[in-house]
C-alpha cells in the first residue's frame, strides 16, 4: 500500500484517496435509510397518531383498489441461537425455540390491528423477514406467518419476497420449502470467510457450506441471492479480505451488501467482547472498500452506491441505471417510494409523511398488543422542510445527483436561495473533487461515492443544528 495515498479504479480515471482526506472526512454520521433519522423520533407520536395515518391511507388514495402504491412489509424476528459479537441488531439470544410461539401470537395480533384499519387486501409488493435470525423459526411457523400475511394483504405477482438466512441454520431441504412457500429472494449473512476473523466475531461457517447452500438455492429456483459482508472486523487484513472477495465472486451472488463495521460498544453490549486493538485502522478500512469496489467492478458487478453491488441484470442495477433507485429502512430498494409497515419488536415503518417505531423490548411489545393497541412507542410527522431535505438527501444517496429544477418544481422553492448555506458548505468538498456543481444540479463524483454520507450530511438540518454525531457510526 502506498504510504501517501490509496488508489482505486473507476470507469474513467484512477481515484486517489489521501490520508488527510480520510482524517478529515471519517466522521460519525447517519446511513440515511431515512431523513430525518430515527434518533429524531419523538414519544409524542404514538399509537393514536399511527392509527390516524393508516386511516388516511385507507380512506384516501390508499383505499383498496384506489390506486395507491403497493405496500412494503418488514417483519422483525429477534431470536438468535448464538450471539455474533459485531451485531448491532435488536435481538434475543436463546436456544429455547418455544419462545417463538408467544412472539408469533403477538405478531398475528399486530397484523389483525392493521387489517382493522386498512381493510383486508391492500396490495403488497415487497416483503422482507429480518432479524435476528428469521430461520430460528421452524418451517411450519414461517409458513403459518406467511399464510397470515397473505390473508391480510394481496401479494402482487412479481413482487420481491425475501428472507434473511443464517447459513448455519438451513440446508437444501429447508431452502426448497422456503421457495415453495413463495419466497423468491434470500439474503445470506456471511460477513467474512477467513477462519480467524470468524472466530474473533463468534460466527464460524465454512466457505464450502455456503457454496453448497447457494448451489442448492439456484437449483430450487431462487431469482436472487444477496450476500452480506462486513469490512473493518477484528483480525481482518487487506490480504485476508482480498481472499474473501475472491471467494464471493467465485460464488457470484446477484447482490452483495458490503457494510463498514461500526464499533459502538457503549451502545451494543455484544461488541464489548471485541478487542478494539484488533480492529483495522481507518486507512486500512478505506483500502478494503477501495479494493472491494475495484474487485466487484472487474468481476462484472455494478456499484449501486455506498454499500451495495449488483450484477447488471439484477433489478437493483436496472433501477440504478433508470434513475428509479430508492432507499428505505432496509437499505437500497427497487420499489417505488412506497409506504412501509414494520411488524415486530423494534420494527420501523413509514406511512405517508409519518415515521414510526415499535416497542424495543418484548415485554412492552407484548403488553401493548395485549391491550389491543398498536405497539408504537415513538415516531415523527415530517415538516415541509423535512420533506424537501429528504428529497435532496435521497437523490444524493440513490442517484448521486440532485436535479435542481425537479426539486424546485416539486416543492415550489428557489433551490439556490433555500440552500444557500449548504451550497457554501459544499465548497470544500468541491475542492476535494467529491462534488461537482453543475448549472442544473449537484453531482457526486466517482471519488465522492466513498464519502457520500458526508455529502448528504451537509443538507441535514437537524445534524447541522446540534452537531451531536457521536451516536452514529463513522462513515468509513
Amino acid at each position: 500500500m502506498n504510504a501517501q495515498a490509496l488508489s482505486a479504479s473507476s470507469s474513467s480515471a484512477p481515484l486517489v484517496i489521501t490520508r488527510d482526506m480520510i482524517a478529515r472526512l471519517d466522521v460519525a454520521g447517519p446511513r440515511y435509510t431515512s431523513y430525518p433519522t430515527a434518533d429524531r423520533f419523538v414519544e409524542a407520536f404514538g399509537a393514536p397518531q399511527y392509527r390516524q395515518a393508516l386511516a388516511q391511507r385507507a380512506h384516501g388514495a390508499g383505499a383498496v383498489g384506489g390506486g395507491a402504491q403497493p405496500l412494503s412489509v418488514y417483519v422483525h424476528i429477534p431470536f438468535c441461537e448464538s450471539v455474533c459479537y459485531y451485531c448491532a441488531c435488536n435481538k434475543v439470544v436463546t436456544r429455547h425455540h418455544e419462545r417463538a410461539i408467544e412472539y408469533l401470537e403477538a405478531l398475528y395480533r399486530e397484523i389483525d390491528l392493521h387489517v382493522e384499519v386498512l381493510g383486508r387486501g391492500q396490495s403488497l409488493s415487497q416483503l422482507h423477514l429480518g432479524g435476528g435470525t428469521p430461520t430460528f423459526l421452524t418451517d411450519e411457523q414461517i409458513e403459518q406467518l406467511l399464510n397470515k400475511l397473505q390473508s391480510a394483504f394481496r401479494f402482487v405477482p412479481g413482487g420481491e419476497y425475501s428472507i434473511e438466512i443464517d447459513p448455519r441454520t438451513v440446508d437444501a431441504e429447508r431452502l426448497g420449502r422456503l421457495w415453495a412457500m413463495g419466497f423468491n429472494r434470500i439474503s445470506l449473512g456471511v460477513q467474512d470467510f477467513d477462519p480467524q476473523v470468524q472466530q474473533a466475531v463468534h460466527r464460524v461457517q465454512s466457505f464450502e457450506s455456503v457454496a453448497g447452500l447457494m448451489d442448492a438455492a439456484r437449483k430450487v429456483g431462487f431469482e436472487s441471492i444477496n450476500m452480506d459482508l462486513i469490512y473493518g472486523l477484528p483480525r481482518q487484513t487487506s490480504e485476508s479480505f482480498a481472499r474473501t472477495l475472491a471467494q464471493v465472486t467465485q460464488l457470484r451472488p446477484e447482490r452483495v451488501a458490503l457494510y463498514a463495521y461500526a464499533h459502538l460498544p457503549q451502545r451494543f453490549k455484544p461488541q464489548r467482547r471485541i478487542d478494539a486493538k484488533l480492529l483495522p485502522p481507518p486507512v486500512d478500512k478505506i483500502g478494503m472498500l477501495s479494493a472491494a469496489i475495484e474487485h466487484f467492478r472487474e468481476a462484472g458487478y455494478d456499484y449501486i452506491g455506498m454499500d451495495h453491488f449488483a450484477l447488471p441484470s439484477d433489478p437493483l442495477a436496472v433501477a440504478k441505471r433508470q434513475g428509479r433507485l430508492h432507499r428505505n429502512f432496509q437499505g437500497y430498494s427497487t420499489q417505488p417510494d412506497s409506504d412501509l409497515i414494520g411488524l415486530g419488536v423494534s420494527a420501523i415503518g413509514r406511512i405517508g409523511p409519518h415515521y414510526t417505531q415499535n416497542a424495543k423490548t418484548l415485554d412492552e411489545y407484548y403488553d401493548t398488543l395485549g391491550r389491543g393497541e398498536f405497539p408504537i412507542v415513538r415516531g415523527l410527522t415530517l415538516s415541509r422542510d423535512d420533506l424537501v431535505r429528504r428529497a435532496v438527501i435521497m437523490a444524493i444517496m440513490c442517484q448521486g445527483r440532485v436535479d435542481i429544477e425537479s426539486i424546485e418544481l416539486a416543492y415550489l422553492i428557489d433551490f439556490r436561495q433555500y440552500f444557500a448555506q449548504e451550497i457554501e458548505q459544499l465548497e470544500p468538498l468541491v475542492e476535494k473533487g467529491l462534488v461537482v456543481m453543475e448549472p442544473d444540479g449537484v453531482r457526486v463524483s466517482p471519488l465522492g461515492w466513498y464519502f457520500v454520507r458526508a455529502i448528504a450530511m451537509v443538507f441535514d438540518r437537524h445534524l447541522q443544528a446540534d452537531k451531536v454525531v457521536e451516536r452514529f457510526s463513522r462513515i468509513i
